[in-house]
């Protein structure tokens, strides 16, 4: 009885030991001074221009580092985790190369992917027959690198292998086409752009697709606006509020606001010609820029703590935590059973070999009773 319960114990250290491991690799990563404000008028142009492509933000045209620093303030205060994760990402991106892009085969191809999955945004190039591509090689590559960092797919579909298809889209010339889902509902209707910009550099072409992507957004511009949002909405009991004096919203804000439609209604507050700025002190924003969680429990401010950057995976795996997915709960849920399965191995009192029969067995039990209670769920 005693050496079960030892077993048992000696379990639940190895397992409290191994998560104080992986927090101490994470905290030697981002550094011991993480939630440190860094004075964006400090760091170098080329650092601020880190942070912003990190952010999703257009700087061309702004050739002062004044100009770009003030951009970077306007966006969300920096800390010091937050420059040495877009540094090490940038530093990760240079050294892995291209992303990789996806070649639609088909109309089939391009359908089940782009138009049917109706839960992300794409980027796809279309050569037409006979035709250069619009972007070449080496631009296509910074594009695909530049966009994959905010979750935005992208593929090319070449008008030869399926050349009726683009005769019937209308894709007589080689273009970009952006896919977004044109409503707030889950699973809504796609949209698809092209671009009729005559520049085919990196950056307008990026500027053009924040831009479609932003309209998504609700934006508000008056004070009687903001109280009419801040109300408890039953239909949208979960709202992120970023406030600030942007033009649009950073492209990693809109970007999540596509992953997580449905669940969480993103609203974009710019003030500023703000009218009232009282009306922001009644809720509780006294500064800006400020993102906002508003929930039934209450109000949080987002980038208070440890881990908590302006970027697309730092702000995703916040949310995430907050509205989960389904997936994530079945994952969460599959770990839980399998660690209750692997209790067996020191309770079962006998030999060895007959440790592990009752292991594989209760192993097989109980994945079995997990699929089929999540099977009407995920399907």
């Amino acid at each position: 009885m005693w050496l079960k319960l030892f077993f048992l114990l000696l379990y639940f250290m190895v397992l409290f030991m191994l998560a104080r491991i992986f927090e101490a690799v994470v905290w030697y990563e981002t550094g011991m001074f993480a939630t440190q404000l860094v004075d964006p008028v400090t760091l170098s142009y080329k650092k601020l221009k880190t942070i912003l492509e990190c952010r999703g933000l257009g700087y061309s045209g702004l050739a002062e580092k004044k100009d770009v620093s003030e951009l970077v303030e306007k966006s969300g205060e920096l800390t010091q985790g937050e420059l040495y994760s877009a540094i090490k990402k940038e530093k990760e991106q240079t050294e892995a190369g291209d992303a990789s892009t996806t070649h639609f085969s088909g109309e089939m191809h391009f359908y089940e992917l782009v138009e049917d999955t109706k839960d992300g945004i794409w980027l796809v190039q279309v050569v037409a027959q006979d035709r250069e591509a619009l972007l070449s090689q080496s631009n296509w590559g910074k594009m695909v690198q530049k966009v994959s960092q905010f979750g935005i797919r992208t593929g090319t579909f070449n008008c030869s292998n399926d050349y009726r298809s683009c005769i019937k889209r209308g894709w007589q010339r080689s273009t970009l086409i952006m896919s977004v889902p044109q409503t707030s509902a889950s699973k809504g209707k796609v949209m698809l752009k092209e671009y009729n910009g005559r520049r085919i550099e990196t950056e307008h072409i990026f500027r053009w697709m924040t831009s479609h992507v932003a309209h998504r957004i609700k934006t508000l511009r008056q004070s009687e606006q903001l109280v009419e949002e801040w109300r408890s909405d039953p239909a949208h009991p979960v709202k992120m509020f970023l406030f600030a004096r942007l033009s649009q919203p950073p492209a990693f804000f809109s970007s999540l606001s596509v992953k997580f439609t449905g669940r969480i209604e993103f609203i974009f507050v710019d003030i500023r010609h703000w009218d009232n700025h009282s009306s922001l002190s009644e809720i509780g924003v006294t500064q800006s820029p400020a993102y906002i969680l508003k929930m039934p429990e209450g109000i949080y401010r987002y980038g208070n703590s440890t881990g908590e950057f302006l970027s697309l995976a730092a702000m995703d795996t916040f949310l995430r935590s907050v509205q989960p997915e389904v997936n994530d709960l079945f994952v969460l849920s599959l770990v839980l059973i399998n660690l209750l399965a692997w209790m067996d191995l020191f309770i079962t009192q006998g030999a060895t070999v007959k440790r592990f029969v009752v292991l594989i067995r209760t192993l097989g039990t109980y994945n079995s009773i997990l699929l089929v209670s999540w099977l009407p769920v995920l399907v």
